[in-house]
């Protein structure tokens, strides 16, 4: 079961609405959703709210380390409260799926996401759980900073956004350790529905005058 959900991103306003904080936007939903509030914790480098669900207690935590320091924040806090690594979802923003869509993996390499490379190095471990929130890639490699660290469009924010809706629906599997059943609900991708055609112009009105 996941006892620590982490939301990945680079604190404070000039960040807030880019892609890399895709984290963030997750983790502030499902603080709003569980009617916790997050506050600066200066132990754990980080915003954290407390949870009770169901009798199990829950840890919400924002690095504020900046992405290249999240561990440092996310060890302080497993540490503390004696949480291991597979009980710990890291929800981060993934340039290989497109906005709109997720994964839900256990495990694996940090792929250059400089945030889980640190997390790896602070937990000496890689097993933990990741929510993986798409957010597009720009297709060109040298890009990929200025990618993540600019505003979505607005389509791609909606896109995220539903996103993020649909995936907290598997909070409550991912408690229970219904891991399964949590990776349906991540997995289902609804596209967007397509914009209704232009109406056609009307047909001229028949010509009702006396010959």
């Amino acid at each position: 079961m996941i006892k620590l959900f982490v939301g990945l991103g680079n604190p404070g306003p000039d960040y807030a609405s880019t892609r890399h904080n895709a984290g963030f936007w997750w983790l502030e939903a499902l603080a709003s959703a569980l009617n916790v509030t997050l506050q600066p914790d200066k132990n754990y480098q980080g915003r954290v709210a407390r949870a009770t669900v169901q009798g199990d207690t829950l840890w919400l935590l924002e690095p504020q380390t900046f992405m290249n320091l999240s561990g440092k924040s996310v060890a302080a806090l497993a540490r503390f409260f004696k949480i291991q690594p597979e009980e710990i979802l890291v929800v981060h923003d993934e340039l290989d799926i497109p906005p709109g869509q997720a994964k839900l993996k256990f495990g694996g390499s940090h792929a250059g996401h400089n945030g889980l490379r640190d997390i790896h190095a602070q937990l000496g471990s890689a097993d933990y759980w990741r929510l993986r929130l798409g957010i597009g890639h720009p297709g060109v490699k040298s890009e990929v900073v200025n990618w993540v660290l600019k505003k979505p469009s607005p389509d791609d924010r909606n896109a995220i956004e539903d996103c993020v809706q649909r995936t907290l629906k598997a909070v409550p599997h991912l408690i229970d350790g219904e891991m399964e059943k949590a990776m349906q609900i991540a997995h289902t991708h609804k596209p967007p529905r397509p914009k209704p055609p232009r109406p056609e112009e009307p047909p001229p009105a028949p010509d009702h005058n006396p010959a």
